[in-house]
């Protein structure tokens, strides 16, 4: 009897240590399809099979459950560019060509791009939101990237330029093409296209619209 009962304890151990996940992924399908306003924290218990008592275990309030979103999906990448942009020695180019195109290959993923788009929508109701996602994510990566383009211009790779600026016209292109899906539902035919709008952006930035010989 006791070697039938033995492979039952590291089963519930994993059981137990995905619930996390689980409760997360019901409260993004239920923050996606229902808003964060109208989702209730007994709404994510049902949708993943637990109790409210046991979403509190994990999670302490609704806006907790928003915030462990970020960190799951969002803070990884905002890592992952600190790590490309901060240690990276050489034309600050290709470092922000290279922090860029990951981004934009993360974003194809539905569940990660559901996170900004979230933020987007419910900042308004919920300025709370916008202020978690500033600590959790651009108070990082922004300075970084303002170092590294000072870096490239006292280094001679780059003009001089407003660092700070500089970095708000790198990515307002996407914030805006995000903007303009979610807010607007101005989408390209072809979807959201970030590959198009990444290439077409870094030409623009680093080419200009000037064709080359000169101005008419």
């Amino acid at each position: 009897m006791e070697n039938e009962k033995a492979p039952r304890g590291p089963k519930f151990r994993r059981r137990a240590d995905a619930r996390p996940d689980e409760v997360l992924d019901a409260a993004l399908e239920l923050f996606i399809a229902n808003g964060f306003a109208a989702t209730r924290v007994e709404d994510v218990a049902r949708r993943a099979g637990l109790s409210k008592g046991a979403v509190y275990l994990y999670f302490a309030s609704k806006e907790a459950l928003l915030e462990g979103l970020v960190r799951r999906a969002v803070t990884p990448i905002a890592t992952q560019a600190l790590e490309q942009l901060g240690h990276f020695e050489g034309d600050p180019r290709i470092a922000i060509s290279a922090t860029l195109r990951m981004v934009a290959t993360k974003l194809v993923d539905p569940k990660l791009i559901a996170i900004p788009r979230l933020i987007m929508r419910e900042v308004v109701q919920f300025p709370e939101l916008a202020i978690m996602y500033r600590n959790e994510v651009l108070n990082h990566v922004l300075p970084v990237a303002e170092r590294l383009i000072a870096r490239g211009i006292a280094q001679g790779y780059l003009r001089p330029v407003d660092p700070e600026l500089t970095v708000r016209s790198i990515v307002g292109p996407i914030a805006l093409h995000l903007i303009l899906a979610e807010v607007f539902q101005l989408v390209p035919e072809d979807g959201l296209a970030m590959d198009r709008l990444l290439e077409n952006h870094l030409s623009i930035l680093f080419d200009g619209m000037s064709l080359p010989g000169g101005s008419k």
